[in-house]
């Protein structure tokens, strides 16, 4: 199976290069990024040791999809999608932060409050509510962004009193993530599903705030199916997902949570392949197209030869 697992390019005016948990980025005249989103997979804030086929596309493709679809709400960093599986965009000053919004008790959120807690980020949760259920209205629970490790949950409080984003700043992020999470909910509904929690990046360049990364991809976001999804809360059955959870789940099965000690289990061609089709699924199932295969069989070589094309005719 051809997947791209990792990326070595050495492109002209390259000034730089960055391997993110799951991306490779090449800074460019130190004004540009090249973002290329290999097929690596992590979960628990953990690499994965099989790459997944045609992954990489799934997100780069949803996200070029939803980035396009929110510019009037605020300007994003992407200048062309030369390929598949890369992106070429402006080089943004990054937040460092992550601002994760949630409109319903699910993942991360659910687990604290099963434990007990009714706090989180600085944010108070209500009593009496079950696994999945919709919030009262949705909430910005922040994370640092952690270069590696596990991103560590931050109030909007310590984020401003540690002078990690100025006051001003913040309030616009919380504006941008909320007017940004209502147009991925509207998005969402239109293809029947519900846009339960997601995150976004922001930057600066020039003195203004960009949407950065991508956005209400599976690797970002939560989603469940619109259909049924009264019924099941009501019966107590789990929710229909659209989102990577299914792969979080696999492991947690398999006893790893990311945590010191634990073992990846083995990713057989077969769990691979399973993988990959569902990717395929929440792809054509997000957008409504249907996934175009690429036709060269080397992906690498084809993500480096568009993205020099690209480059020659920005610079």
């Amino acid at each position: 199976m051809n997947a791209i697992k990792e990326t070595t390019f050495n492109f002209s005016k390259q000034t730089g290069f960055y391997k993110g948990k799951v991306r490779d980025v090449y800074s460019i005249a130190d004004e540009y990024l090249v973002m290329v989103a290999s097929d690596r997979i992590s979960a628990f804030d953990v690499v994965l040791p099989r790459p997944i086929p045609y992954k990489g596309q799934v997100l780069n493709q949803i996200a070029e999809k939803f980035l396009s679809s929110t510019k009037d709400i605020i300007p994003n960093w992407v200048i062309m999608v030369p390929d598949p599986n890369a992106t070429i965009g402006y080089k943004c000053e990054p937040f460092k932060v992550e601002m994760v919004i949630r409109g319903y008790l699910a993942g991360h959120l659910w687990r604290t409050y099963r434990d007990g807690k009714r706090v989180l980020c600085g944010v108070a949760l209500p009593e009496g509510l079950k696994e999945n259920d919709k919030l009262p209205e949705p909430i910005i629970t922040p994370t640092t962004k952690a270069d590696v490790g596990h991103d560590e949950d931050i109030s909007r409080e310590d984020i401003i009193a540690k002078g990690i984003v100025g006051k001003e700043d913040y309030i616009q992020l919380e504006n941008f993530a909320r007017a940004l999470y209502r147009r991925g909910t509207e998005m969402a509904q239109e293809r029947g599903l519900i846009l339960v929690d997601t995150k976004y990046e922001f930057g600066k360049k020039n003195g203004e705030i960009y949407l950065m990364d991508e956005i209400h991809t599976p690797d970002s976001s939560r989603y469940f199916y619109a259909e049924g999804y009264e019924e099941r809360q009501t019966n107590g059955e789990p929710q229909r997902q659209l989102s990577k959870e299914f792969v979080r789940e696999w492991l947690m099965d398999n006893g790893f949570q990311g945590k010191d000690g634990q073992t990846v289990p083995e990713m057989t061609d077969d769990i691979v392949q399973s993988i990959s089709e569902r990717y395929i699924e929440l792809y054509e199932h997000i957008t409504g197209e249907k996934f175009q295969y690429p036709t060269n069989e080397d992906s690498v070589q084809r993500v480096e030869q568009n993205v020099t094309e690209a480059l020659n005719k920005l610079l």
